[in-house]
C-alpha cells in the first residue's frame, strides 16, 4: 500500500515521495495498492510559521533570575563549582575553577 506519510507506524506500507512512489514496483503475483494524494504541494501554514517564531524568539530571551535579581555572577570559592563571567542568549562562558 502507497500513500502519503503517516502519522504513526503502519505495517505493510511505504511513505514515499511522489517521485519514487511511481517507481515502485511490487513482485510478480503482488497488487500495489496506491492511495489519492492531494497533488497539490504541502505548504507550512501561518500558524506554524508564526508557532516556530514564537519559540526561537522565547528561547532567546533572557531567563528569569532566581529570587534576588541580581545579575552579577557568584564568584566560587574553593569548592570547585565554575564562575559565571558572562553571558549572552543562552550560552554562557563559565570560567574554570583553576584560573
Amino acid at each position: 500500500m502507497l500513500g502519503p506519510l503517516a502519522t504513526y507506524a503502519e505495517p505493510h506500507c511505504y511513505d514515499l515521495c511522489a517521485e519514487h512512489s511511481e517507481r515502485l514496483t511490487a513482485p510478480r503475483g503482488w497488487e500495489v495498492v496506491r492511495l489519492a494524494i492531494d497533488p497539490g504541494p504541502a505548504r507550512p501554514s501561518g500558524d506554524d510559521l508564526e508557532a516556530l517564531a514564537n519559540a526561537v524568539r522565547e528561547a532567546a530571551r533572557p531567563q528569569e533570575r532566581a529570587a534576588g535579581g541580581t545579575d552579577t555572577p557568584t564568584p566560587t570559592g574553593r569548592d570547585g563549582h565554575p564562575m559565571e563571567v558572562a553571558r549572552r542568549g543562552h550560552l554562557r562562558i563559565l570560567r574554570s575553577p583553576d584560573s
